[in-house]
């Protein structure tokens, strides 16, 4: 059955996001508050590995970078597509109208907050991609199974914090992911090893700075950064009409 993998996925996010709901119940406010830096600190740790480990390399005992151009140029042009489209304002609303629509002792202050940090934490890394494609191709769902036990894990911590609003992240990644894995016969022959990859670095920048907004508060807009991710297939595709691109 394709979609498979991002049912059980979001299923793990409900469920963990309801143990983290009630854990929270439970806390003294200075356990939230350090709860949050603390998973704050890990998801950037987990963004700095993956960025490293894509744009890093060694090459007769040297270290070295790699996809630099590539890297600043689908940033800064994923910013400006994001800024036109507002897509974090767009998610800011998406959030609030869901909170609306809930009793307001379980919605809670934080919950657009919470909405939209696990949305996009959810949706940008690696296994999101390679696992739907994986999915949607050959019904393989061991990927997103993985993954659905990191997301899991990490919605009791998000939700221990931010309350329910990370439970309803799973609506946003049902159609993330459900839409590649509908699409994965169309994309794939577009996603070689080196693309997928590349966009996978881009989704581990976005990752580090989600870990920056929630140690130190909102300060970079990661929702309007999210084109970004895909700006890499459009400078393949022009790699390969004008190979002697520096990109």
């Amino acid at each position: 059955m394709h979609g498979l993998g991002t049912i059980v996925n979001c299923l793990a996010i409900i469920i963990g996001s309801a143990v983290g709901v009630l854990i929270k119940g439970g806390l003294a406010k200075r356990f939230e508050e350090t709860i949050f830096s603390a998973v704050g600190l890990a998801v950037m740790f987990i963004g700095l590995g993956g960025a490293l480990s894509g744009f890093l390399t060694i090459k007769d005992g040297v270290l070295g970078t790699q996809y630099t151009m590539m890297m600043v140029l689908s940033l800064v042009l994923g910013a400006v597509v994001g800024e036109l489209l507002d897509i974090e304002k767009g998610l800011d609303h998406l959030g609030g109208w869901i909170k609306g629509k809930m009793p307001k002792k379980l919605a809670g202050n934080t919950f657009v907050d919470g909405f939209v940090t696990a949305s996009v934490l959810f949706c940008v890394g690696a296994m999101a991609i390679v696992g739907s494609l994986e999915d949607g191709l050959n019904g393989n769902y061991t990927t997103l199974f993985a993954k659905s036990v990191l997301d899991g894990i990490t919605s009791v911590l998000l939700a221990s914090s931010l309350g329910i609003g990370v439970a309803m992240s799973a609506f946003p990644l049902l159609v993330y992911q459900g839409g590649i894995t509908l699409l994965a016969q169309v994309l794939r022959p577009l996603l070689s090893d080196m693309l997928i990859s590349q966009m996978s670095c881009i989704g581990s920048i976005l990752i580090v700075a989600i870990g920056i907004n929630m140690l130190f508060g909102k300060k970079v807009k990661v929702g309007n950064l999210l084109p970004a991710i895909f700006f890499p297939i459009l400078f393949a595709l022009l790699k390969s009409v004008f190979p002697s691109l520096p990109v």
